[in-house]
């Protein structure tokens, strides 16, 4: 395969694997939206306390849809491992994302439904950043070279045209 062929698949399978890993954090940002104000609103938990646990529901729910969709052809050896560093970064995430509605709520008390919101998603943004580099550099590690070019080829088969799809060229015709 030529350099700029190998760089645009490259490109192509990152796009694949950011578009999947959002997807799985989209409905763990509706899961975690979603436990958060019911909790806010139906029990007398702090701020804080109802974001941490709406936050490890998310991350329950997030680790079966990168297990088993994002991240299905990765290593699937150690799975120990795998949950450990998972629960391990993901907690580290949860630090990020509270500490900001933390710091809303505590250091600015700014702290009424729309503010804690608001400050929630923004935290949720910035520790998914360091969870996306974080899962994919340790977490769910990189099939070796051989069986990562092997499933290089199968996405770039699925890509090509077959020939019942492509029809007669005109120009040869």
């Amino acid at each position: 395969m030529s350099e700029p062929g190998a760089l645009r698949t490259r490109l192509e399978l990152l796009g694949r694997e950011v578009a999947k890993f959002g997807a799985v954090g989209a409905a763990g940002l509706l899961v975690n939206m979603a436990v958060f104000n019911l909790l806010r609103h139906t029990t007398d938990l702090p701020v804080v306390r109802a974001s941490l646990l709406a936050t490890f529901v998310a991350i329950l729910f997030n680790y079966v849809g990168f297990r088993y969709w994002t991240y299905r052809e990765r290593d699937k050896t150690g799975r120990t491992r795998e949950l450990s560093l998972f629960l391990l970064f993901s907690a580290a995430g949860a630090v990020i994302e509270t500490g900001v509605l933390y710091l809303a709520t505590y250091g600015f008390g700014w702290n009424t439904p729309v503010q804690s919101n608001v400050f929630k998603i923004v935290g949720i943004g910035i520790a998914t950043l360091f969870r996306f580099w974080s899962y994919r550099t340790w977490v769910f590690k990189a099939l070796p070279a051989k069986e990562a070019v092997l499933s290089a080829e199968r996405f770039l088969e699925q890509r090509r045209p077959s020939e019942q799809q492509v029809g007669p060229d005109p120009v040869r015709n």
